[in-house]
């Protein structure tokens, strides 16, 4: 699998589809891309080139721990400069959750390389801004705080690191308890903020800034209800919904792979609408 350094930080990725105008996908939590590869082969069918890409301190990528800003920030700068690795001076921004709130912030910090997003999952409401700062900072700052970096290291997220990209272990174990409980504690802190956001992460002011053509596809969990789906259709001026045929189900999280029988209709919908907005 091909993996670009960037400023020193080793991310995995893969290209999907060998010509055509760019889209990217990004999954949601810490989750490598490999759920979104039948996805990105359904959407290079119709003509379209790929990228797929483990953000920092997910997948096979490495583990990088620095508080210089929010982590989604880094993820987004990331972005910005793999696609130009790749040779993709613009594309259509899009994921689910996690990655959708990625590229809309990629946007954000670099709208010129931006076509478009294609917006899945969108984060929301009261029971995610209880959930995710836990699941994503919270439980390791406790394990930190509780058994050092061997404790961090053993926990089933940094266990899949780990088993990924084995260098993972060595950086987390020569990091200092302290230091680790300083960039976690910073990253929670930034994340927390956009918490109870109407979609998490991202201001009113800021959706309806964004001046790029959007495709919203809402959720169907309690994670990513299908009203912050709506709300952020609503906000981002002349976006688009696209509603699948499923019911909204009261779980916490509806995995994606789950979606995977209204994968080709999404392939269909995104690619009717990059073709729209490229005219």
């Amino acid at each position: 699998m091909p993996v670009a350094n960037l400023r020193g930080v080793n991310i995995n990725f893969q290209v999907v589809g060998s010509a055509g105008p760019w889209a990217t996908l990004i999954t949601g939590g810490r989750r490598g891309f490999a759920e979104f590869v039948p996805l990105a082969e359904k959407l290079a069918a119709h003509g379209f080139q790929v990228l797929l890409h483990d953000r920092r301190n997910t997948g096979a990528s490495d583990v990088v721990l620095d508080d210089a800003m929010g982590e989604e920030y880094f993820w987004a700068d990331d972005l910005a400069l793999l696609l130009a690795h790749v040779g993709a001076k613009k594309a259509f921004l899009g994921g689910s959750s996690a990655g959708a709130r990625t590229s809309i912030l990629t946007y954000l910090r670099h709208p010129e390389i931006a076509h478009g997003l294609l917006l899945m999952r969108l984060t929301g409401g009261a029971f995610a801004a209880q959930r995710l700062p836990e699941n994503y900072y919270g439980q390791f700052i406790k394990a930190a705080q509780q058994g050092g970096m061997a404790a961090v290291c053993a926990t089933e997220m940094y266990q899949e690191r780990i088993t990924s990209n084995p260098r993972n272990r060595d950086v987390l174990m020569n990091t200092p308890v302290e230091q680790y409980l300083k960039v976690m504690n910073k990253w929670l802190d930034v994340f927390a903020a956009g918490k109870d956001l109407p979609v998490m992460g991202v201001t009113e002011e800021q959706l309806r800034g964004i001046k790029v053509p959007a495709i919203i596809i809402p959720g169907n969990d309690k994670t990513h209800d299908t009203q912050s789906g709506l709300t952020g259709q609503k906000l981002i001026p002349g976006s688009e919904l696209h509603m699948l045929p499923i019911e909204f189900r009261d779980v916490p999280l509806v995995s994606f792979e789950e979606w995977a029988p209204q994968e080709a209709e999404i392939a269909a919908a995104f690619a009717e609408f990059m073709k729209k907005a490229l005219g």
